[in-house]
């Protein structure tokens, strides 16, 4: 045994399992953010997992930092999202400059009303220990963590998955109905079925590096287009907690990513931004750097039989705009529901395609937007770095042009939601759209928010009197999936804010992951759990 394998053995042996073989209704390689969630989201439906992770803890250095408000909602779902609002930093603003000159103020659609911020700022090894913390605290015995592991075998069949799972004790064997790949950008799962991400690579090389800083400056996205210390090159800071700040700064096309990564190196550049902001004399420590090069690529497909990807695993995003880990998390959220049905015999192999094509189509709309992003951070050609050059001395004395430097932040992306239910409603959400919380008034007399009781389940959701033709039941569990039932009376007067955001007179049909399924003039409970069973049967 080498030097690390016994460091491992000697910290890890009492939780490592014995070398014998054991099966699992669902394995989960990649224990990151994404793998975390997948699993923290079936225990939730009453799934067991596996989860194999290579590291023997969580994640160092602050790697994906910026959680959207779509991404909070799921996290809220799996029961987690107070330890991220507590730790987060919440962010509205952000601001472009150019040279030294400020060109481009945004601020994101934040309301007094809202509960959940339009963005959080918490570090990715904040991230997966919170869920960490929420799988020990709640599910326990629903999931099996392998830390310090590392699948090197992997045979799929029609039956089931076999895995061989190495870790400092030797080699051992685990079984899995259902498997599914969370294992990152360099996915071992995905090059084992000999399958490639395919799409756009771009040519802008970056450097990440986080530094302890006690900066006044508050939390907002700053981003720098040739300034004094970079020059022709661009720059990005954003604050984290605990006094920690993201600094990523673009190299040459031609550089050395591994040198450039150097403490030695990275310390000259932080030097220079922290003068040209004016804030040289303060005092900062570097914590950790590393580096990426963007790209938007994807699997063709994200189901391969009985092994599903998920997150880097299946797709890459550049992380101008911070689709990368929200996308991830959408993933999961996505599939679930989906995967727990499927496991537990309540719907056919063929709804995990729906997975694929919903999150495919998604990833498109992602890989547009970012795309877009990254050529205005990175130009690829002379020709864009004009155009951007012209854009950016332009944009301080001409309004209109300021929309050309649009960051293009993270949006919740709407399913073509198939097989199509309920009726053609104008006004209000459209089918497969995802939920808007708004603050509301329950029923019981409560005050909160309408997401606050809206749970990983089917539910029907009836805004106004006439609309349910059956007397609504808090839950119903005649029917297989389940479904709750909310039901709100009266005129729209008495429910202004749900009324403006999501229409009146109607019902919606809310799937798991929350998004809208069918939307109805009038129904009733049985109609929607006949809707449902068509759903989960793809019919």
């Amino acid at each position: 045994m080498d030097s690390i394998g016994q460091f491992v053995y000697e910290r890890f042996a009492p939780s490592l399992p014995a070398q014998k073989t054991s099966h699992h209704p669902v394995a989960i390689a990649g224990g990151g953010p994404i793998g975390l969630a997948v699993a923290l989201g079936l225990a939730q439906q009453g799934v067991k997992s596996v989860v194999i992770e290579a590291d023997n803890s969580v994640c160092e250095g602050s790697r994906a930092i910026c959680v959207s408000r779509r991404s909070l909602q799921i996290l809220q779902r799996l029961g987690v999202v107070d330890a991220f609002l507590a730790k987060g930093l919440p962010w509205t603003t952000g601001r472009s400059y150019y040279k030294d000159a400020e060109v481009l103020k945004f601020d994101m659609p934040y309301a007094a009303t809202d509960k959940l911020p339009p963005m959080i700022n918490i570090a990715q090894y904040h991230i997966e220990q919170f869920l960490l913390d929420g799988i020990r605290k709640n599910y326990a015995d629903m999931v099996d963590i392998r830390w310090a592991s590392t699948v090197t075998q992997m045979h799929s069949s029609a039956d089931g998955i076999a895995l061989q799972v190495s870790n400092a004790l030797g080699q051992y064997a685990v079984t899995a109905d259902y498997l599914v790949a969370a294992d990152g950008g360099q996915s071992f799962v995905r090059k084992s079925l000999g399958l490639k991400l395919e799409g756009q690579a771009f040519n802008g090389k970056f450097v990440i590096v986080d530094i302890a800083l006690d900066s006044p400056f508050p939390t907002e996205r700053r981003a720098w287009f040739d300034c004094a210390c970079n020059p022709g090159s661009t720059m990005l800071m954003h604050k984290q907690p605990e006094n920690i700040w993201r600094i990523d700064y673009q190299i040459p096309d031609d550089a050395d990513l591994d040198a450039a990564i150097l403490e030695a190196n990275v310390r000259p550049v932080v030097e220079r931004h922290l003068a040209s902001i004016g804030e040289a004399h303060l005092p900062w420590t570097y914590l950790w750097s590393s580096a990426y090069r963007a790209g938007t690529m994807t699997l063709a497909q994200y189901v391969h039989g009985r092994v599903i990807f998920a997150g880097n695993a299946a797709h890459a995003m550049p992380i101008f705009g911070v689709r990368g880990l929200n996308s991830g998390f959408d993933d999961a959220d996505n599939l679930t529901w989906k995967l727990a049905l499927v496991v537990q015999g309540q719907a056919p192999l063929g709804l995990l395609h729906s997975y694929s094509s919903e999150r495919i189509a998604a990833y498109h709309v992602n890989a547009y937007n970012a795309g877009k992003s990254t050529e205005f951070m990175a130009p690829g050609s002379r020709g864009f770095a004009l155009m951007r050059e012209a854009a950016l001395s332009l944009s301080a004395s001409h309004q209109p042009i300021r929309s050309l430097l649009n960051p293009r932040q993270t949006s919740a992306v709407a399913y073509d939601v198939l097989p199509h239910w309920g009726d053609d409603c104008a006004g209000g959400l459209q089918r497969g759209q995802a939920p808007v919380d708004v603050p509301v008034t329950w029923p019981d007399g409560k005050t909160g928010h309408l997401l606050d009781r809206i749970h990983s389940r089917f539910t029907l959701l009836a805004l106004g009197d006439g609309v349910l033709t059956e007397a609504a039941r808090t839950t119903t569990h005649e029917a297989s999936p389940a479904l709750d039932v909310l039901r709100f009376s009266g005129s729209n007067s008495h429910h202004p804010a749900l009324a403006k955001a999501w229409g009146w007179s109607r019902a919606y049909l809310l799937r798991p992951d929350g998004h809208i399924a069918a939307i109805y003039r009038i129904t009733s409970v049985n109609s929607a759990q006949a809707a449902i069973k068509s759903i989960v049967n793809g019919v």
